[in-house]
């Protein structure tokens, strides 16, 4: 059974600290699993190149610091490529001050308090609560992984506090 963590929502508004800017081409979630471990799951984002989107997005909700912290958490992270299907301006608009309430209720519908690697989601159909404070549907009855509808395309990336499945929509609470 998946161990759930009381996380309040008043930790996850903390300050925010400066996340290192991107740097070179983008690694292949793949290549990110060796250096992942050393490295907690914001810093592991931003070496992977793919996830700047979600990187500035965590930035402005002010979840830096809680995302770097101790843990564990399972990060369901949408790639790049993940944001740029929703509607035109729907990221700009979600990066502005005024809306980092709803910005912070997305991005932590997407963490599930511990750590939930591949092996305890394969072969079942789960609802899993978020730290948003709803439920995401996991499904690991097919050929992969699926969220609320999103593949995972990527599975298991350790980071020195938790796990980052990476996948490839972005999910809403309430969708």
């Amino acid at each position: 059974m998946i161990r759930t963590l009381a996380v309040s929502l008043a930790v996850l508004m903390s300050a925010a600290t400066a996340v290192p800017a991107m740097a070179g081409s983008a690694a292949k979630p793949e290549t990110m699993q060796v250096a992942a471990m050393k490295k907690d799951i914001v810093d592991t984002a931003v070496g992977a190149g793919s996830f700047t989107t979600l990187v500035a997005a965590v930035q402005a909700a002010g979840l830096v610091d809680t995302l770097k912290g101790d843990g564990p958490f399972t990060v369901f992270a949408p790639t790049d490529e993940a944001f740029a299907k929703l509607p035109a301006g729907t990221v700009e608009s979600l990066l502005k001050p005024e809306n980092k309430d709803k910005l912070v209720q997305i991005l932590t519908y997407h963490v599930v308090p511990g750590e939930v690697t591949s092996s305890a989601l394969a072969g079942k159909e789960l609802s899993v609560a978020t730290v948003e404070g709803s439920e995401v549907a996991v499904n690991g009855t097919g050929t992969g992984v699926t969220v609320d509808g999103a593949n995972v395309v990527s599975a298991d990336i350790m980071a020195s506090n938790g796990v980052i499945h990476v996948i490839d929509t972005v999910i809403l609470p309430g969708s």
